[in-house]
């Protein structure tokens, strides 16, 4: 079983990032794991999953450097093949206002739903901002229960729709 590491990356978007970092990787025998690369107000955010000697520590940090990331790498107890599939979907869009994340979630949260993916954007105008979030998750509780949950934050001037996922594996 191979000990993997997190490592984070993360500054101003430009060409070439990906393929620098994962060529050093590669040069040092490391593998990877899962990713999770995403572009963020002009930032570049890079999460992956790493297997490999102590090298990295010392091997990788120049090449962040010659990039503008900051670098952050840490020992994980997880590991591959640990999925869970997303049975729900969760949609909000609405004036934008502070604590839509906070209340949307947190309800989820009581209701035994693990947030597996979230995507937020704001977009209108900066008169008029419209908050819009995805939330991919999993929860044994019923569809009923759950749109229970979120009765108190949706409404008024924000609309939030749960559905579910299905899934075909095979």
């Amino acid at each position: 079983m191979s000990e993997w590491k997190m490592l984070t990356l993360v500054g101003e978007d430009r060409p070439g990032i990906v393929s620098r970092i994962t060529r050093t990787l590669f040069e040092l025998g490391c593998a990877l794991g899962e990713t999770s690369m995403i572009r963020l107000g002009g930032n570049f955010t890079i999460m992956m999953m790493v297997s490999g000697d102590g090298e990295i520590q010392a091997q990788l940090p120049p090449v962040a450097e010659s990039l503008g990331l900051r670098m952050h790498l840490d020992p994980i107890s997880g590991g591959l093949h640990q999925h869970r599939f997303a049975n729900y979907q969760v949609r909000v869009s609405g004036a934008d206002r502070p604590g839509i994340v906070a209340q949307v979630t947190g309800a989820l949260a009581d209701a035994g739903f693990n947030i597996l993916e979230l995507e937020s954007d704001v977009a209108g105008s900066e008169q008029k901002p419209v908050y819009i979030m995805q939330i991919q998750g999993y929860s044994e509780a019923l569809l009923e229960d759950l749109e229970g949950a979120v009765n108190a934050v949706s409404g008024g001037d924000v609309d939030v729709t749960l559905s579910p996922i299905e899934t075909l594996i095979g």
